[in-house]
């Protein structure tokens, strides 16, 4: 395995030149364009990898599906779809409204970023900061990395430039679809996005989402696998930003990108992988990450059609 990931790294590399780093957060900017790695956790537990796999950077919407399971750990299945949809939206994931019609839930989903403001509102918790250290350690749970923290920089900066994300929290105050203030819940999910994790932290959530909710090796369960379904079909439908339809075709894993670079991918039953690669393509993708996917699903067989 690792002889193919060097492989695939090296084919994959000058990808990279062809797109951009974010830098609507100034923090992203300061990115390395050429950096590139992977990691993959199998199902009995092998790890492998190949090039930058240690190198740190913020979640960002990686974020996103482990919010829905926090979600869903504590409302159940029934009331998050009473807030937030299921069906993709076609559109970007910063849209400001996502149907030409009165906004309402049904219009949203977990994985665009209004959709995700709603999944905060949804932790319990008797504050906000106790809501962000309930996520924080399922995520640290989720990655094995019992000390994963918060990026400040990039949560400074991540608030500072969030003038879009807070136009979208508070047109959804506006229509009665986010409960308490505003800036408390934004506080929580930009300092969500701003968790720093490496592409070993995210091979470990694929992996146990790959194992329908139970830990590698120790198969500790974690949560039900009923939750498992439901966040990889999620995933497999929404996770790519509106390049969701484009990937199920040339991948077809369920993913989750973020624009920091990393990729989450799930491989049910196989494997989880994680990847970054910070250089974007126009959707918000990770373009030499999306494309050394791609090449491993087809030299594995991995696609799930």
């Amino acid at each position: 395995m690792e002889e193919l990931l060097e492989r695939l790294l090296e084919e994959c590399r000058p990808f990279a030149a062809q797109g951009r780093v974010a830098d609507y957060i100034p923090e992203l900017a300061k990115a390395d364009p050429g950096a590139l790695g992977i990691y993959v956790i199998g199902s009995e537990g092998r790890h492998s990898w190949a090039g930058d796999c240690r190198q740190p950077f913020t979640i960002q919407s990686i974020i996103k599906p482990i919010l829905l399971l926090q979600a869903l750990l504590d409302n159940g299945v029934e009331e998050v779809q009473r807030r937030v949809g299921v069906e993709a939206t076609g559109k970007p994931f910063d849209a400001i409204n996502a149907s030409e019609q009165s906004l309402d839930g049904s219009h949203l989903n977990p994985m665009v970023n209004m959709g995700a403001i709603v999944m905060c509102s949804l932790i319990r918790g008797g504050s906000y900061e106790e809501r962000f250290q309930r996520l924080l350690e399922l995520t640290r749970q989720l990655t094995g990395e019992e000390t994963l923290e918060v990026n400040e920089a990039v949560y400074r900066s991540e608030k500072s430039h969030g003038s879009k994300n807070r136009a979208l929290a508070y047109l959804l105050k506006s229509y009665g679809l986010l409960e308490g203030d505003v800036e408390d819940v934004l506080n929580c999910y930009f300092r969500a996005c701003s968790i720093q994790v490496d592409c070993r932290a995210l091979a470990h959530v694929g992996a146990v989402l790959s194992n329908r909710g139970r830990m590698p090796v120790s198969n500790r369960r974690v949560f039900p696998s009923s939750l498992a379904r439901y966040v990889n079909a999620i995933l497999m439908t929404c996770g790519m930003y509106n390049g969701s339809g484009e990937f199920a075709i040339r991948v077809g894993v369920p993913a989750k990108s973020g624009v920091a670079g990393g990729i989450m991918a799930v491989v049910p039953t196989r494997m989880g992988v994680g990847i970054y690669a910070p250089s974007l393509d126009r959707k918000g993708n990770s373009l030499a990450g999306s494309r050394m996917l791609e090449r491993l699903s087809g030299e594995l067989y991995l696609s799930i059609f």
